[in-house]
C-alpha cells in the first residue's frame, strides 16, 4: 500500500510518502511560514525527489483534527482536492492519536498536548501493549489541570509531547505527581510519516472514506463561533 500523508494542524507543516514498511520521503517545516505558502511546494519537492506518480498511491491520509482551524481547512482542502482529482480515497487520522504514535513503541504512557489557548489543551492518553496501539483517554479538548488529574490518578510514569509542552512546561512541573518527561525534538512535533503509518492501519480497518465525504474535525467550535454564540446569548438575555 502507498500512501500519500499530509499534516497542518499545528505549527508544523509535513508531508510524507510511505509504501508498506518503507518511508521513502519526508519533509518537515517548523518555521514563520504560513501553511498555505508551504504545504504544496513541499509536496511537489518530495514528489520529484522521489520521481513519484501521483496515480500510483492508494489512499491519502491526512491529520483530521483537532489543530489549528486555518491548518486542518489547508491540509483538508489540499487532500480532497487531490483525491478528488486523482479518485483516490481519503482516510482521516485524528491528530492526537498520530503524534502519539511518533513514540511507538514506548512502555510509558503518552501524552501528546497541543496549545488550544485559554489554559486549554487538545490531548488523549496513549500506550503501546506490545505492538498494538491503545487508546486509554481519547482525543479531547480539556482544560490542562483536567488531564494532569488523570495521568495522577493512573499513577504511572508518562511522557509528554507535542506544541503544547511549551505552554505548559511550568505546571506540568509544579503538579503532575508521577515520574514524567519530555519527548526529544525528533519526536515532539507532528510528523507526517506517523499519519501515514497509522492511516494505513485504518485504511486495514476499513476506515478509508470517498474524498467527497471528507471533513475536518475540530473537537469545538471555532473563536469566532464561540463569540458569535456569546453575543447571541446576550441578545437573548436583553
Amino acid at each position: 500500500m502507498k500512501v500519500l500523508a499530509l499534516d497542518s494542524s499545528g505549527l508544523v507543516a509535513s508531508v510524507a510518502l510511505v509504501e508498506d514498511d518503507n518511508l521513502l520521503g519526508e519533509y518537515t517545516i517548523n518555521y514563520k511560514k504560513t501553511h498555505s505558502q508551504t504545504l504544496l511546494p513541499m509536496l511537489d519537492e518530495v514528489a520529484g525527489m522521489v520521481e513519484l506518480d501521483l496515480n500510483s498511491i492508494d489512499v491519502i491520509a491526512v491529520s483530521a483534527g483537532p489543530g489549528s482551524f486555518t491548518g486542518l481547512r489547508i491540509g483538508s482542502a489540499t487532500a480532497k482536492g487531490m483525491a478528488l482529482a486523482l479518485n483516490k480515497p481519503i482516510v482521516s487520522v485524528p491528530t492526537v492519536d498520530a503524534l502519539a504514535y511518533n513514540l511507538w513503541g514506548s512502555s510509558e504512557v503518552i501524552c501528546p498536548l497541543m496549545d488550544a489557548r485559554r489554559q486549554q489543551t487538545y490531548t488523549g492518553l496513549y500506550e503501546f501493549q506490545g505492538e498494538e496501539f491503545t487508546v486509554i483517554e481519547p482525543q479531547c479538548v480539556v482544560m490542562i489541570q483536567d488531564i494532569i488529574e488523570k495521568i495522577n490518578s493512573l499513577g504511572r510514569k508518562v511522557i509528554f509531547l507535542g506544541d503544547g509542552v511549551v505552554v505548559f512546561k511550568e505546571y506540568i512541573e509544579e503538579n503532575c505527581k508521577v515520574p514524567f518527561s519530555f519527548a526529544p525534538a525528533h519526536q515532539n512535533k507532528q510528523r507526517a510519516s506517523s499519519v501515514a503509518v497509522l492511516g494505513m492501519e485504518l485504511c486495514r480497518q476499513g476506515k478509508a472514506q470517498p474524498a467527497a465525504e471528507h471533513k475536518p474535525d475540530y473537537l469545538r467550535a471555532s473563536q469566532a463561533e464561540r463569540e458569535r454564540q456569546e453575543n447571541q446569548k446576550d441578545f437573548r438575555i436583553c
